[in-house]
This record gives structure tokens, sequence and C-alpha cells, in this order.
């Protein structure tokens, strides 16, 4: 029995380690030279890192979308044909993706800059998105938002603010597209983080909020399908995305790797064009989840290992 259990303990650990060889450069048409990562041909039908041609001419809402995971998901949703309204809190930046998405050549793109901060702000987004495309199929909520400045990171204030930028904007979002994309029978594609199903030291608050993204569209699956809505949940679960505000905010604290948003963002989009219920990038983040069903309180020496606990 003991042998069994070690070499079951082990496989997990050789698991987990084990190096994602999942590598976009390597299927055709997605080498990365500036934007000549998509600018080749597409991949093909029979290639397994193929895409599904139902997003061209698709209707897509995707917030977030100035820099990181967001960006290369514009890049992707253009490259494949794709209608796009894009969002984002930096004007300049969100100009900048536009461009390349047009010269990527996608039928049409649109922006509006947007501060989910606001309570206001998501509703005159969808209706910018309504008046814009004519209706939706497919609704990417991949924005975030760190503790602001000037506040500590587990205040009430901070926490205040988290929770509207990374939960109730999401809520929000959903409830004003949820008519277009029944109508459409489309999709909900909800990029989240390893922290909404794994607590994580030193990341109280933000680890909350996507808690609570996590459970609300759990439960908001079920419903639909209670209710025969013909509606996709894709729940994408990220390790640290490439952008500077996720990579500075844990530097020196973490030792966890970023995960690539070239490939994150591939896996991404497959996951939410096949209509599958989660995405986990990378895969073995799929393992994390389950040890966590059975070491619910992990010791402090497992914790040490991804932290430099005199950094936090």
């Amino acid at each position: 029995m003991k042998v069994l259990l070690l070499t079951g303990v082990g496989a997990l650990f050789f698991a987990y380690y084990w190096a994602d060889n999942f590598d976009p450069g390597k299927c055709p048409g997605w080498e990365r030279e500036e934007l000549g990562w998509l600018s080749d041909a597409r991949p093909q039908a029979d290639d397994p890192c193929s895409l599904p041609a139902s997003l061209q001419g698709a209707r897509v809402l995707l917030t977030g979308a100035s820099a990181g995971v967001g960006e290369e998901l514009a890049y992707c949703y253009a490259r494949l044909g794709s209608h796009l309204v894009l969002t984002a809190h930096t004007e300049a930046l969100l100009q900048k993706v536009v461009g390349n998405c047009r010269k990527l050549g996608a039928p049409k793109v649109f922006y509006i800059a947007a501060d989910m901060a606001s309570a206001e702000v998501p509703e005159r987004v969808v209706r910018f998105a309504l008046d814009k495309l004519g209706g939706l199929d497919y609704l990417v909520l991949n924005h975030l938002g760190a503790a602001p400045a000037g506040t500590r990171a587990r205040s009430a204030q901070a926490a205040r603010w988290l929770m509207q930028v990374n939960f109730l904007s999401y809520v929000q979002l959903t409830s004003l597209a949820l008519p277009s994309l029944t109508e459409s029978r489309g999709s909900l594609v909800v990029v989240s983080s390893l922290l909404g199903r794994v607590p994580r030291s030193f990341s109280s608050p933000y680890s909350a909020a996507k808690f609570a993204v996590d459970s609300f569209f759990a439960s908001l699956r079920r419903e639909l399908d209670v209710q025969d809505v013909n509606v996709a949940i894709t729940m994408c679960v990220l390790g640290l995305w490439d952008r500077a505000s996720a990579a500075e905010g844990v530097r020196g604290v973490t030792r966890a790797k970023a995960a690539l948003g070239p490939k994150a963002a591939l896996a991404v989009i497959r996951g939410g064009a096949t209509r599958a219920s989660r995405v986990f990038y990378p895969w073995r983040f799929h393992l994390l989840c389950l040890l966590r069903g059975w070491l619910p309180r992990p010791r402090a020496w497992f914790i040490r290992q991804e932290l430099n606990v005199t950094a936090a």
C-alpha cells in the first residue's frame, strides 16, 4: 500500500513539474515575428493546433484588450476574421491594438476606453458593442485590476475596489450581454486565474474576487442549463499573465513563472470556440485544483516552495 501511495505522489509531482510542450510557433501560421505570428496562413483543418472556422464573422466584445493576454486575444480574433469591440482603461494602448488588428485583416474593429472601477461603465460598454456590431456572439471577460495606488493591500477600501473591477463588473457585463448571447446562442469566455480555485498567500482580496467569479459563473451555468438556454460558459484558469502589472505585483514574492501570452491566448480561444466548460493553461494547473480537494490545508513547507516569504 505504501509503495502505491508513494508511486502516486511521485507521479503527481512529475506531472506538475513536467514542462508544457505546447508551442503555437510549431503550428502552421502561428510564427511570431512582430505581427507575423498571425499574418501567415491559418492552421489547416486536420492540424491539432487548428481553430474552428465559426470564428470568422463572429461578433466579439473583448475586455482588457490593451496588453498581455488580452492584446494577444485581440490579434487572434482579428486574424480569424471576427468583428471586434475592444475595451480597456488606456485609450492610447487601445488605439495601437486596434491599428494592429486592422493590419491583420479584422473586418470591423471598434474600441471604447473604459474604467471598470466605475459602476456605470459596464452598461455603456455593452450598449456601445451592441450598437456597433448589432449583437454579440462572444463576450470575453479578461480585464483585471490590482490594488489601487495609495491603499493597503488588505484594507477594506482596496477590497471594495478589487471586487468592483474583478467581480461586480463581470456580473454587470454578463447580465447586460446575456439577452443578445441567448439570441445568437453565443458564448461567455471568462479569463480567470488559479487564484480563483486555489487560495494563495499574500493575495487575499484579489483571491476573494476570483473565487467569487468562479462561483458566480459555475452557478450561472447550472441556471442556464435548467432554463434550457443555449449559451456556453468557458472558464479559463491561467497562470501569471505576461502583463507588466501582474509580473511586477508579485516580483520577488512568488517563484511561479508567467504563462506566455500567445500560448495562453490560443488556449483560451480554442476553449471558447469549442464551448469547453473549462480551460487550464498550463494544463498542470488542473492537477493543483484536484490536489486542493485532497489537501485543503497544505503544510507551510509546500507554500514556501512557491514563495519568497521574506520578500512577501
